[in-house]
């Protein structure tokens, strides 16, 4: 196996909102938008955006942004006045703080919780390839 000394910096923030305002928590295309601009936020370039609204009394919405450092999402459950986030992104030019920050200013819960976990590996293993 070959070492190269590549570094791969990989960055979790995620974490639940309680007590977001059910006009916001409700609103498919303003919590795409939040997402979107989270995104931008943290330094990452968006590639493709997608979104629901479940329908019926469990329902809520879902907002998944990929970016070509990694992805966003973010899941309400209106009924509870609650949301879960999940900011992942790869590389030293990306902050996901900056993106939770966003979201917080944005969707202006009551109370929070916010976990951080360092995904990034220094070294890279790699195996050799068959010759063809």
């Amino acid at each position: 196996m070959e070492r190269r000394d590549e570094i791969i910096v990989g960055k979790h923030v995620y974490g639940s909102l309680y007590g977001v305002p059910l006009e916001k928590a409700t609103d498919e295309e303003y919590l795409r938008g939040v997402v979107v601009r989270a995104a931008e936020a943290a330094g990452a370039t968006v590639h493709a955006v997608n979104s629901w609204t479940i329908p019926g009394e469990k329902g809520g919405v879902s907002v998944i942004v990929l970016v070509l450092e990694s992805h966003l999402a973010l899941h309400t459950w209106p009924e509870y006045d609650y949301a879960t986030f999940d900011i992942y992104t790869c590389g030293e030019h990306t902050d996901p703080w900056k993106a939770f920050e966003l979201l917080l200013s944005e969707l202006n819960p009551k109370r929070y919780t916010v976990h951080y976990v360092d995904r990034s590996q220094e070294k890279v293993l790699v195996e050799p390839q068959p010759r063809r």
